[in-house]
């Protein structure tokens, strides 16, 4: 099992739902955490999947677990939880970064050869 590939697809509908709930069930600043959190993790979500068939595991993974950490952190806050779970947010958001830096890498290394 790839491990990566499942994270990826549950983070997908996931964030789904979390876009349905910020459109239909939350108030105040919830809604604008679960459309940004929503955004970036199935944005995340399909750069891994597309990311392991690149054969660019690492970047993958970091796609998968950044985004998960970046978006369940906002998800956490507009259900109500404390936050300074807002500080733990960019964590998720670094990984993403470096996934696609990562991801360069890996390309530019292909194109190279």
């Amino acid at each position: 099992m790839n491990w990566i590939a499942v994270v990826a697809a549950l983070s997908g509908a996931m964030a789904v739902a979390a876009g349905a709930f910020g459109a239909h069930g939350a108030q105040g600043p919830a809604v604008e955490w679960l459309k940004t959190g929503g955004h970036y993790q199935l944005v995340h979500a399909v750069a891994a999947l597309v990311a392991l068939q690149l054969g660019a595991r690492g970047p993958a993974g970091l796609f998968a677990c950044g985004g998960l950490v970046f978006a369940g952190t906002l998800y956490l806050m507009a259900l109500g939880l404390p936050r300074w779970l807002g500080a733990v947010t960019p964590i998720g958001g670094a990984a993403m970064i470096l996934g696609w830096l990562w991801l360069a890498w890996v390309l530019a290394s292909k194109a190279a050869r």
